[in-house]
């Protein structure tokens, strides 16, 4: 049994509602997979104001978290020899939290680090086979999900500027035909087909 979460003398425990000592215990000393398979749990059986309330828990959170701070573009991709590039363990994290973002209803906060990915692979050569272009597939598919991301996040009223949200399509959107622009220079395969569709079509 995990030992109990013990606060330093003079620290207080933030106020945490209906939530009771004992459960706060189980959730810093639980693991992080064990949380998972119980949110799950509870999004899935829960009464049906469970899940609004928590997503509206998960988008206060991210603000609170500063979710909207651009990464370092600078550090998504490494050299790993004089003519091949590689994506890095920040790039992994980075596209964990446009993950986080779209799948919290915040499809449009999400774009912005989308968009620095695609503007960082401009100039970069690959071959049809490698790690690469592997990430840039799951770049290209990441950039999908954020669109219906998007979508749903107009269609539930939840979008606050739609001057804002606009802007940050025009930067995705720039990023995409510059980086196309940039493949077609050198001749190689343009990596984000799927994404330039989904904005192609996407009546906005």
């Amino acid at each position: 049994m995990p030992a109990p979460q013990i606060l330093p003398r003079g620290e207080s425990r933030p106020a945490l509602g209906h939530v009771n000592l004992m459960v706060d215990t189980f959730i810093a000393n639980a693991s992080v997979e064990d949380l998972r398979s119980i949110t799950r749990t509870l999004l899935a059986t829960g009464p049906p104001g469970t899940l609004p309330a928590f997503i509206a828990a998960s988008r206060s959170r991210l603000n609170q978290t500063n979710a909207k701070a651009l990464p370092n573009s600078r550090r998504f991709f490494h050299e790993s020899s004089d003519t091949t590039f590689a994506p890095t363990s920040y790039l992994a994290e980075s596209l964990a939290r446009a993950r986080s973002l779209y799948g919290a209803g915040m499809g449009f906060a999400s774009l912005e680090i989308l968009a620095s990915v695609v503007r960082a692979s401009v100039g970069l050569r690959w071959q049809d086979e490698g790690e690469l272009i592997n990430a840039l597939a799951v770049v290209d598919a990441d950039i999908s999900q954020a669109i219906q991301s998007c979508k749903e996040e107009i269609e539930g009223g939840n979008v606050i500027n739609i001057s804002t949200a606009k802007d940050r399509v025009d930067v995705l959107r720039a990023a995409l035909t510059e980086s196309l622009r940039d493949v077609q220079e050198w001749g190689g395969e343009f990596q984000f087909e799927r994404a330039s569709a989904s904005l192609q079509y996407w009546k906005f």
